[in-house]
């Protein structure tokens, strides 16, 4: 990581308070979060934002995820992919959709809501905007407050991945990269 460790001895008592949330909610202060408690704050609300849009938010969890497989796959976020993957694949995400992200084609889900879901989120990230003829397909099929979760989703998880490779959080030891066109912290 390009940050400096920090030493769990010499946390500051704000710092102390967020690792020991995030402990007890999450497992262990990993990835994204070693970085994070740099800036207590700003840890506090991300470390939120991150609980409702995993954990909280109006959408199924498979959709949840899949916000997550399309922001790290736009961002090349592989720690948070390699962490998150087995969840989507438990989720329900089918390997082939999966793959498909990974490879930056465009997955065929089964169920149509699931593919226009897919669509919206795609083309906020990639494209920037949303055409009218996905977002009245997705505004038929979701409610005003499950779009909403999705923005939040989106941005939290593009975040997330803007923070893993800025600081070039470690990828997990032994786990096979996700993506065929990025090795490290680069483009091949």
């Amino acid at each position: 990581m390009r940050l400096d460790e920090l030493d769990p001895t010499t946390l500051t008592d704000r710092q102390r308070e967020l690792s020991d949330r995030i402990v007890a909610r999450r497992g262990a202060v990993r990835g994204p979060y070693r970085a994070w408690l740099n800036s207590p704050e700003a840890c506090e609300r991300v470390e939120a934002l991150g609980a409702f849009a995993r954990f909280e938010s109006s959408l199924p969890e498979h959709l949840r995820l899949l916000t997550l497989l399309v922001a790290c796959r736009a961002f090349d976020a592989q720690y948070s992919w390699n962490a998150h993957v087995g969840q989507a694949l438990d989720a329900g995400i089918p390997q082939h959709v999966i793959d498909a992200i990974a490879h930056q084609r465009t997955p065929a889900f089964d169920d149509p809501s699931d593919q226009v879901f897919w669509e919206f989120c795609d083309e906020l990230v990639r494209e920037h905007f949303v055409s009218d003829t996905v977002f009245a397909l997705a505004r038929r099929l979701f409610t005003a407050q499950q779009l909403v979760d999705t923005i939040a989703s989106l941005g939290n998880y593009t975040m997330l991945s803007m923070c893993l490779n800025a600081f070039e959080v470690d990828l997990q030891t032994g786990v096979e990269p996700p993506f065929p066109d990025v090795r490290g912290f680069a483009r091949v």
